[in-house]
């Protein structure tokens, strides 16, 4: 017999932030850093911002990849440490959510009030 809450569980979180968001680090070694978010992880709850968490891979060289040597690339941190920016007022910003006049949800900044889908 299963247990009650030990089903499956749903595919993904729901997170704040969406691709290409502007949004500025609040933790870590780069906080205060501003970028524009890459990749969005829902299942494991990380992001991937334009400049931060840059780290050095070191690329052997192969068919695919030429030229070798050290890399520097971007690796994902957590959405929770990121903040989005409204581009209305240019502050960063809690994401509140708002039902539009076609039934559609959107999010809006929790300063201005204005939506920040596009």
């Amino acid at each position: 017999m299963q247990r009650p809450g030990s089903g499956k569980r749903p595919a993904g979180r729901r997170l704040s932030v969406r691709r290409d968001d502007n949004v500025v680090v609040l933790a870590g070694k780069d906080r205060g850093k501003h970028g524009k978010v890459l990749r969005v992880d829902r299942e494991h709850g990380r992001v991937v911002v334009e400049g931060v968490g840059k780290a050095h891979k070191h690329q052997k060289a192969s068919k695919k990849v030429m030229q070798g040597g050290i890399i520097e690339q971007e690796n994902p941190i957590s959405a929770s440490t990121v903040m989005v920016i409204c581009g209305q007022c240019k502050q960063p910003t809690r994401v509140g959510h708002l039902v539009q006049s076609d039934g559609k949800r959107a999010r809006k900044c929790m300063h201005c009030g204005e939506a920040l889908d596009r």
